[in-house]
């Protein structure tokens, strides 16, 4: 059904293509009928056409600048033509002048934005009229304003396009919201007031007040008051008709001849005192003359005021009960009132005019006050007295209070910014790893040697800096220029770094391999061979070099001296195959040695150099024949069994032989007895005296200036500070040393020998060393001399302020004022050093006077009566008494008592004293009394009184009436004051708080979290409040206490992670080749509180270590022993032959580099390399062939097949007898892969876990793998087997990646995150309290987070635990406050114009809201300025009207009514909030209501409305059924209501109408409100009122079509498009025949049908993505609009179809509706979606 709708929408919305095309025909029929009808006329058929004007161009900024744009000569039909076609005297120009703008008139031009205009509604704009419609939270409007560029300094106007080029035009229109009106809103009425009269006929009144004002042009207040007459009953006597009122006081004036009588007086009495002047003697001079000074003191003459006292009167009428006036005589005979009395003349302020502005405070932007302002000048001339008119506070501050009134004015032309604050910061300091230690265990701090990860810190400051350079200390030749602190809240932006990561480099230790084989006896010198005496060395390597080079090595050579030493010697290779004699087959021979020439290193030579000694001789030797014995070869020599040799101890070396076959008996030579298979002899005859150089004295000596060099230090000085400033020298001593022994003494010999020096070069000792001088090292070095570093500082900050504060007494208090300079660069390398006083303090200057001011009064003058010739008529007056006006002088002091400017005490001392008051000179018949004594002392507090008396004076004390006690009273008594308070907390603790004094600075110069004075044993404080006897707050010093309560509480310590040491390293996993070794951690203690986290753990709490070992596969070898004799097991007694066997001791030794040494344990060694421990073989015969031990197996060739085989040999040592054969002397297997032919590879371990040296905790240290060979089978081996297989010839691209392999890093540098704890700033100062005075005031602290934690270091605490707070101390809350307004007061009589009083007194509180406070003693308000809740104009009197008998007037003044929020309930339109007060009329007699005033209210903004709804309401409880309204709040109201519809007595339908939204019409049915529709129940009974729903349309920047339910009463809801965004909400409305529809709204409940038909014409509006959805590219609609349009026009057919089957029966249940009772219409909104 949507779709269907949809397309029957979209083809209503969619133009035609012929409506186009007779659209466009007529517009070019209009277009061809002008023209013609131009050319009719006579008119030219060519005209100017103009192009827009270009850019303003110009070489100087402002008006000079030039535009220009096209002009052409054009046709009728559009097209251009030649310019003398038009005519050249309308030709428009092409140039004009124009305004150049430049990016520095942004200062000078800015728009000017006008006032918004009404708002219009849209309706009246858009067609010309307003439309009457029903108001519902207000309509929408649109309102203009004037927008256009201005100068700034004028306000001149200027081209819109100067500003445009700054900023875009604002906008010149913006929706609005016109509210509807709002109707006034009243109260209830009050009960009714008593009758106007005890007797007759009066009035009864009740009133009412308003609640909301009308607005927006709503209905007007209705009367607040309503009368009603009332009878008490027959008046027995006669009424009182008559009443004495009494009128307003006239406004002061000065009598018309009192200056003329005055000026005539004063000029007798002046000539009079002249004349007499001259009679007196001088002393009586000078008395006069002081007392008139003093008279003059006494006088009020300051320039600012003028005081005249003048008269004012008021009449006295006697008035009928019906408001007119009669003669006085008919009222009652009484005391008539005052009619005339003193006052003072009323004066207003004067001022002068404005001088000149002065210059402005400030000359640049300044960011802690950006703006500079200048003043002003006007001087006061007089100053307000009596009720004048105060000073205009335009420019001022509002009171007079100063003699020169200042303004100040912002200054607009500041100069740009060029002073600006910054950070600055000293130089890092030394990098400490004990900063570190320190957080982690304070026992660790105390370390040496200490490297790795570490902090350095440094000082931050604020400076003012040179915005023009932006350029700070880079280098050491601009720290001289540092800038003087300032406070650090002048700077903004992010506070640098105090704290960073660093790293010392920790010391590689030097490593050296073992020692080597001692060499041969040589020269240490072979080119000087002069001597007999050599040296034999041995040396070792360096295998990690160690920091600061190998200087920091152990000695690598050690020597012995030697007899015979030879620089070459010749070296036995080989000896050649033995050799018969005379050519024989057998017997003796010899051997021919092949020998080669080598030097000391053992490096081969020409042989020419061995020429010297002759070549070893050839070796004798025997071969044996058929019958002899046969013995094996000689054995290798055994390893020295001493590495030197003494008195005690020789080496010696061992060889062996076996016997291979027994001879045959006679014949044959025979075998050697056992003793002969065994030589040795003597080796390592050297003495044990080794010698070697060592460096004595340590590391190098500090590098001093070389005198060598010193030409070229002085050319390298002028660059100091930039590198090395000169070049020095080091130093160390080298000594001879013997092992165990300790210094060799040189030995002195002739200066031939050879010259070294020892320390310094001009000292020469001439010895010979037993160390050789070849590996001495060397004793001086060259170094550089790093430039001298002075200290640099800051100059000194400014002194910090100087405050001046006084005492009670008025003396100034003595306070310390201080500066400080910072260290930017500390001293090194012997520069400068810093001055030991960082910050200086010092007395503030003590001012002798205290600064303030007090007011001084003088004596009060004469009392001043009004003159008697005005009131001379008045009945009852007398001459010389009689109610006056007094006035005194007022002067200005210092506190110390000295003349100050009125102008000082009107700024800084309290409110000026009174200068005028009311007195009264006593008649004859007045009492006359004394003044008041002071109260007598008390004898008890809380029990005692104290009195107070005074007495009669004259001719009072003999007269009855002032005998009158209770009229004239003559003494007091009150109650002695109580001193007696109570005690008791109250509020909250604080948060646990540190002492002051308790806290100290870690080693970075701020709180580390979790440092220990930053927990532990603490205060928490409540707060103490004082009570006096009439629970009154008072100091709490009147309880003796300091108020708060202590009371001890504990800041847990945070507790760290606490693992154990490590363990040891374990056994490396493997003794040949790469493992792994593991050490490891356990738990002890889990963190808590805050403390450092604990590394992961594995599942039994332990963290572990793992690094890679390496072991040497040959550090542990086999050492087999010589075979033993044989043993043969089938005995031939004559041959000695046969099979038999051998054995020999297999051992596992440590190996060293000079052989096996010592036995071990067997599992050392591999088990798969043990030689066999006996073998079977024969024995051979004699005659037999015997053969030699087969050689080692050859290599099997790679890679290992079972076609490859590998062979052994051996060869002939006895050939066999004739007929005999030799077996053979080669043996061949097949090779096996991994049994006897191995393939090998590198393998590379893992990367270890990140090491550090064992002084460092975190930072750089070094990841390590190890490399090493595997054999095939996975076994490893030596290196060396890879390192063979890399060197032979075979080498496959698999090789080839090997050895590339093999140059991999083995060690890489890692870092080890530092453990840095959260650092926090030092707590702040205390805040001020939130409330300077009552219960809850609270002071706050905070610190921030300097650094946050890193790695595993103490987190940071929460947010909240980085404040801290605490109560303040209570304060009473002292206040002004009025007491209420005392009645009317007329004075004797019973009506008119009188005043009425209120008083000013001290009220104390403790803050809260509860409870208005108590009264105390004014003296403890005496601080306070006198103001009343802000109001500093203090009103104590007013005057009032007392309303005569009869007469009609106004009430007083209702109370504010509570703040009522102007809006729409639940539709989010608030149009301000407001509140209201009302006066209302009361009458007494019926006959005056003709006289009544006019009710008033008055209404002023507020803040903080409720937003309420006014409801009708009824009820049928009661005989008589009501209908009120009612407010939300439950306050029944009159006004406010909707006025359509109001709810009717239902009593008239049956049943009553109780459902909500129903009410009983005329014709007793009960029906629905606007916007609401009847849902009937089976019955035809009316069950519930149910809202009618209406489709908005969206707008175009809606992201779905959402459809919105509001009510059918007011379907035009204000639109929340804010101006200026695209879009808008639009509402269906009629418009146009083409786009009615007709919709049907059906109800259907079973057994009834209700059929509701509205017509509604709809408008709908056409958006344009949906025309592009539904035409194609050549404007024809596309072929699914059309399936959709006939599917549409399908279902339209069906619904009304069944609408017509649904409403067969439209008879209604025995009622009908009334008309006023509309048809509720469903008015349905299209959102252009396709998927409705």
């Amino acid at each position: 059904m949507g779709l269907g709708w949809r397309g029957a929408v979209g083809t209503l919305r969619i133009r035609t293509e012929g409506s186009w095309h007779l659209l466009v025909t007529l517009l070019l029929f209009c277009g061809f009928w002008e023209a013609h009808t131009q050319t009719d006329d006579g008119k030219s058929v060519y005209f100017w056409e103009t192009g827009p004007w270009g850019r303003c161009m110009g070489s100087d900024c402002g008006p000079g600048g030039s535009q220009s744009r096209a002009v052409w000569c054009a046709h009728v039909d559009g097209w251009t033509t030649l310019h003398t076609n038009c005519d050249q005297g309308q030709r428009p120009s092409n140039q004009r002048n124009c305004f150049r703008v430049c990016d520095w008139h942004k200062d000078l031009y800015d728009w000017k934005l006008g006032a918004w205009n009404e708002c219009v509604p849209v309706s009246a704009r858009t067609f010309g009229a307003p439309r009457p419609f029903t108001c519902s939270g207000g309509e929408e409007g649109i309102q203009t304003r004037e927008v256009g560029c201005i100068l700034k300094s004028d306000g001149a106007p200027a081209e819109d396009a100067i500003c445009e080029y700054f900023e875009p035009k604002p906008r010149l229109e913006q929706a609005c919201l016109i509210p509807c009106p709002q109707d006034c809103v009243v109260s209830e009425y009050s009960p009714w007031t008593s009758c106007s009269k005890t007797c007759g006929t009066g009035l009864r009144n009740r009133v009412r007040s308003v609640l909301v004002p009308p607005l927006f042009g709503g209905a007007i207040c209705p009367n607040l008051t309503e009368f009603q007459s009332c009878k008490p009953g027959p008046c027995t006597g006669p009424e009182g008709m008559y009443s004495l009122r009494v009128g307003p006081w006239s406004p002061c004036a000065l009598p018309q001849v009192r200056t003329a009588r005055q000026v005539k007086r004063r000029k007798g009495k002046g000539q009079g005192l002249r004349e007499r002047a001259g009679v007196k003697d001088p002393e009586t001079r000078e008395l006069i003359q002081k007392k008139r000074t003093r008279n003059r003191l006494n006088r009020q003459e300051s320039p600012f005021w003028d005081i005249q006292v003048g008269y004012q009167t008021r009449d006295v009428t006697c008035l009928h009960r019906n408001g007119s006036a009669v003669g006085r005589n008919l009222c009652t005979p009484r005391e008539l009132p005052l009619t005339i009395q003193s006052c003072v003349l009323p004066k207003d302020c004067q001022v002068t005019d404005w001088a000149e502005w002065g210059p402005c405070s400030k000359t640049c932007v300044d960011p802690e006050s950006p703006r500079g302002y200048r003043t002003r000048i006007r001087q006061v001339l007089q100053f307000l007295v009596g009720e004048g008119a105060e000073c205009s506070p335009a420019g001022g501050d509002g009171a007079v209070r100063t003699s020169k009134r200042r303004r100040a004015a912002m200054c607009h032309k500041i100069r740009r910014l060029k002073w600006f604050y910054t950070w600055r910061t000293t130089e890092w300091s030394d990098c400490r790893v004990d900063s570190l230690l320190s957080q982690q265990d304070r026992r660790r701090s105390n370390q040496t040697g200490l490297c790795g990860g570490g902090l350095q810190t440094r000082e931050v400051y604020c400076v003012q800096a040179n915005a023009e350079l932006l350029k700070y200390l880079n280098d050491l030749k601009e720290k001289d220029k540092a800038s003087r602190p300032v406070q650090n809240k002048l700077c903004e932006g992010p506070i640098p770094n105090r704290s960073q990561l660093c790293q010392i480099p920790c010391p590689i230790d030097c490593e050296v391999s073992p020692w080597g084989a001692w060499g041969p006896c040589t020269f240490e010198n072979c080119e000087d061979q002069a001597g007999k005496k050599g040296f034999k060395l041995r040396k070792r390597q360096i295998t990690n070099e160690p920091t600061g080079g190998p200087g920091n090595c152990p000695h690598l050579v050690e020597a012995v001296p030697c007899d015979e030493p030879s620089c070459y010697e010749w070296q036995l290779v080989s000896l050649d195959p033995c050799v018969p004699d005379d050519e024989g087959p057998c017997g003796s021979g010899t051997q021919i040695a092949q020998v080669q020439c080598v030097n000391s290193n053992g490096e081969e030579v020409e042989k020419d150099l061995c020429s010297s000694s002759p070549p070893p001789e050839p070796v004798p030797c025997e071969v044996p024949c058929s019958r002899d014995c046969v013995l094996s070869d000689w054995t290798p020599w055994s390893t020295c069994s001493q590495t030197c040799s003494s008195k005690t101890i020789e080496g010696k070396q061992m060889r062996t032989r076996s016997i291979l076959a027994y001879n045959a008996g006679e014949g044959g030579a025979l075998c050697p007895n056992s003793s002969a298979l065994q030589e040795v002899r003597n080796c390592n005859e050297h003495a044990c005296t080794v010698y070697h150089w060592q460096i004595s004295t340590g590391p190098w000596g500090p590098c001093t200036e070389d005198p060598s060099a010193s030409s070229l230090n002085t050319s390298m000085g002028v660059r100091a500070g930039r590198g090395p400033c000169s070049m020095g020298m080091q130093t160390r001593k080298v000594i001879c040393v013997r092992v165990n022994v300790g210094q060799v003494p040189p030995k002195k010999e002739s200066r031939e020998n050879f010259v070294e020096n020892v320390e310094h070069r001009d000292i020469l000792v001439f010895y010979r060393c037993l160390c050789p001088d070849g590996p001495r090292p060397s004793t001086v070095r060259p170094c550089q001399l790093p430039c001298k570093k002075d200290c640099i500082m800051t100059p000194f900050s400014d002194w910090t302020p100087c405050p001046v504060t006084c005492d009670a007494a008025g003396n100034a208090v003595k306070r310390k004022q201080s500066r400080k300079r910072l260290i930017i660069q500390p001293p090194s390398n012997g520069g400068q050093e810093c001055p030991e006083v960082l910050e200086e303090e010092r007395d503030c200057e003590v001012p002798k006077i205290c600064p303030g001011f007090r007011w001084k009064t003088h004596k009060w003058r004469k009392c001043q009566l009004v003159p008697w010739f005005l009131r001379q008529d008045r009945p009852g007056a007398q001459e010389t008494c009689g109610p006056g006006l007094q006035t005194r002088a007022v002067s200005c002091r210092q506190l110390d008592g000295t003349q100050a400017d009125i102008g000082e005490c009107l700024k800084f001392a309290k409110t000026m004293p009174a200068i005028t008051q009311r007195c009264q000179l006593p008649c004859q018949d007045d009492c006359q009394l004394t003044n008041w004594s002071k109260f007598s002392s008390c004898t008890a507090d809380c029990v005692g009184v104290r009195t107070r008396k005074r007495a009669l004076i004259g001719r009072s004390k003999k007269k009855d009436k002032c005998k009158n006690t209770q009229m004239y009273p003559l003494s007091e008594t009150q109650y002695c004051p109580c001193d007696k308070y109570n005690a008791q907390p109250v509020g909250n603790w604080s948060d646990c708080i540190l002492p002051e004094g308790g806290r100290a600075e870690s080693v970075l110069g701020m709180k580390v979290q979790g440092d220990i004075k930053e927990c532990g044993q603490g205060y928490r404080y409540q707060a103490m409040v004082c009570y006096d006897q009439d629970n009154r707050l008072v100091e709490t010093s009147r309880c003796n206490s300091h108020g708060y309560i202590e009371e001890a509480c504990i800041i847990p310590c945070p507790s760290d992670c606490k693992l154990s040491e490590w363990s040891n390293w374990s056994r490396c996993s493997k003794s040949c080749g790469s493992g792994v070794k593991v050490r490891s951690k356990w738990l002890r203690e889990k963190p808590y509180n805050g403390g450092r986290p604990c590394p992961k753990l594995d599942h039994i709490n332990q963290v572990y270590e793992v690094v890679p070992c390496q072991s040497d596969c040959n550090q542990y070898v086999w050492v087999a022993e010589p075979w033993s004799v044989w043993k043969v097991s089938n005995v031939d007694l004559k041959e000695n032959c046969g099979e038999g066997v051998q054995t020999r001791k297999v051992r596992c030794m440590l190996n060293t580099i000079d052989g096996p040494s010592e036995s071990v344990e067997d599992y050392l060694c591999d088990p798969e390399e043990m030689p066999l421990g006996a073998r079977e073989s024969r024995l051979p015969c004699p005659e037999d062939c015997v053969l030699n031990d087969w050689g080692p197996w050859s290599r099997c060739s790679l890679p290992c097949t079972r076609t490859n085989s590998r062979m052994r040999t051996a060869y002939t040592l006895r050939s066999p007898s004739v007929g005999r054969e030799c077996p053979d002397t080669t043996d061949k297997e097949p090779c096996s892969l991994n049994l006897n032919c191995f393939n090998y590879f590198y393998n590379i371990t893992d990367w270890s876990t990140c090491q550090l040296s064992p002084n460092a905790v975190c930072g750089s240290g070094i990841k390590t793998r190890m490399l090493d060979c595997v054999r095939s089978d996975g076994k490893s081996v030596d290196i060396k087997f890879c390192e063979e297989l890399h060197l032979s010839s075979f080498i496959s691209l698999h090789m080839l990646q090997l050895n590339l392999e093999k140059k991999w890093q083995m060690n890489i540098s890692c870092v080890v995150e530092c453990p840095v704890n959260c650092q926090l700033s030092e707590w702040s100062a205390w805040s001020e309290c939130s409330q300077t005075c009552g219960l809850e005031g609270k002071m706050w602290r905070r610190r921030s987070v300097v650094q946050a934690s890193q790695g595993d270091g103490r987190p940071c605490p929460a947010q909240m635990e980085q404040w801290q707070w605490k109560p303040c101390p209570v304060r009473p809350c002292y206040r002004w406050q009025y007491s209420p307004w005392s009645e009317c007061r007329v004075e004797s009589v019973v009506c008119g114009h009188g005043m009425r009083y209120r008083n000013l007194s001290c009220f104390v509180s403790d803050g809260s809201n509860d409870g208005e406070g108590s009264s105390v003693d004014e003296e403890l308000c005496s601080s306070l300025e006198l103001a009343v809740d802000g109001d500093k104009k203090i009103r104590l009197k007013e005057a009032c009207t007392l309303p005569c008998p009869g007469e009609c007037y106004l009430m007083e003044w209702s109370d504010w009514s509570s703040c009522v929020s102007i809006c729409v309930k639940g539709a989010g339109v608030d149009f301000g909030s407001v509140q209201v007060r009302s006066r209302a009329v009361l009458a007494q007699e019926p006959e005056n209501l003709q006289l009544c005033p006019d009710q008033a209210w008055e209404s002023q903004p507020c803040t903080g409305g409720e937003c309420y709804e006014y409801k009708w309401f009824s009820s049928l409880n009661s005989t008589r059924p009501l209908t009120w309204c009612q407010r939300s709040d439950g306050l029944n109201v009159t006004g406010g209501c909707p006025p359509m519809n109001p709810p009717v007595d239902n009593s008239s339908c049956d049943p009553p109408c109780l459902m909500p939204k129903a009410f009983c019409s005329e014709a007793g049915i009960c029906m629905c409100e606007e916007g609401f529709t009847e849902v009937l129940s089976p019955t035809g009974q009316l069950d519930q009122c149910a809202p009618i729903p209406i489709l908005e349309i969206p707008t175009a920047g809606d992201k779905k079509g959402d459809v919105k339910t509001s009510r059918a009463i007011n379907p035009t809801l204000p639109t929340t498009i804010l101006p200026g965004r695209t879009g808008r909400t639009w509402y269906l409305q009629p418009y146009g025949p083409e786009h009615f529809l007709l919709f049907y709204f059906i109800t259907v409940r079973s057994k009834s049908c209700f059929c509701l038909l509205r017509k509604e014409m709809v408008r709908l509006i056409i958006e344009p993505d949906f025309y592009s959805v539904s035409s194609r590219s050549d404007g024809k609609l596309k072929m699914w609009v059309y399936g959709v349009a006939a599917g549409a026009f399908v279902l339209l057919i069906f619904i009304v179809s069944m609408i017509y089957l649904a409403c067969k029966k439209p008879k209604r249940p025995q009622r009908q509706r009334q008309q006023n009772n509309r048809l509720k219409p469903l008015t349905l909104a299209y959102d252009g979606d396709t998927d409705m």
